[in-house]
């Protein structure tokens, strides 16, 4: 690997579902398991810091400038530090009309944060997302890009945050 630096990398747990990732390719395109391995480091480690990245590359055999594109194109991906919990609400338009608008400010003023902002202790990272295919469940939100909160409303919102204080 190109940066011998132990906390950049992953747990064996993490390389072998990467493993997992590169075994559904044919074994000459390892790269093309790009995606997941850098979701799997990134739930490892909670963000992908360049150097992460360089290591995922290492590891498909891919340039890293490659994977710094794969990382930087896609929203899921976090190159900057987030909060524990990274709320990323949708305000496209059939969640925009449905109240998420409303559910922005209720947020930003809950936590105190704008969108692509931290809270001062690291607990929350506010974002704005793009069409999550829900459109029938607007407005909502994902939390760490994994779980879907649906049916929005100002107290379903104070509910989730009171859980993950």
């Amino acid at each position: 690997m190109a940066n011998p630096d132990s906390s950049l990398r992953l747990s064996a747990e993490s390389l072998a579902l990467i493993d997992v990732e590169v075994a559904k390719y044919p074994p000459d395109q390892k790269q093309s398991a790009v995606m997941g391995a850098l979701r799997i480091a990134q739930t490892e480690k909670g963000w992908l810091k360049p150097d992460l990245i360089e290591y995922v590359a290492d590891y498909l055999g891919m340039p890293a400038i490659a994977a710094y594109e794969v990382a930087t194109f896609y929203n899921m991906y976090d190159t900057q530090s987030v909060g524990r919990h990274k709320i990323t609400l949708c305000t496209n338009l059939p969640c925009t009309l449905m109240g998420a608008g409303e559910l922005a400010e209720h947020l930003k003023n809950k936590l105190g944060i704008g969108f692509g902002e931290t809270t001062e202790d690291g607990r929350f990272t506010l974002k704005e997302g793009e069409c999550m295919g829900a459109c029938g469940d607007a407005p909502m939100c994902l939390h760490n890009n994994h779980k879907m909160h649906t049916h929005l409303t100002p107290e379903k919102v104070d509910e989730l945050l009171d859980k993950l204080k």
